[in-house]
């Protein structure tokens, strides 16, 4: 994973890393965004984007928001059945309506 979206996304998604990233794989919670493992190419260009400072290179991030991003795709979420993997682009996805656990309870 290269890059992580912390906790002061929560309730705000300024949505301009969605804009710069190039590669399409920042993904829209319900109250959060999600960078997702496998798509991101580590380019930064999220990072630099954020207004809020809310993302973070992988090995720098808070432990808990590092495993909580890789459980958007890798659970279940909230109203569905099945994890959302690896959809190749949340333009095409769109908003996923739903946040982990860990995000919700927050």
């Amino acid at each position: 994973m290269a890059y992580v979206i912390g906790s002061a996304c929560v309730d705000i998604m300024d949505r301009s890393c969605m804009e710069e990233c190039p590669v399409d794989c920042i993904y829209e919670g319900e109250r959060k965004l999600y960078i997702n493992p496998v798509e991101c190419i580590d380019c930064g260009a999220c990072e630099t984007a954020c207004p809020e400072q809310a993302i973070t290179v992988d090995r720098l991030a808070d432990p808990e928001h590092r495993a909580d991003n890789r459980r958007f795709f890798e659970d279940s979420l909230s109203g569905r059945t099945a994890p959302l993997g690896n959809p190749g682009g949340a333009t095409a996805l769109g908003p996923v309506g739903a946040d982990t656990a860990f995000v919700s309870g927050l």
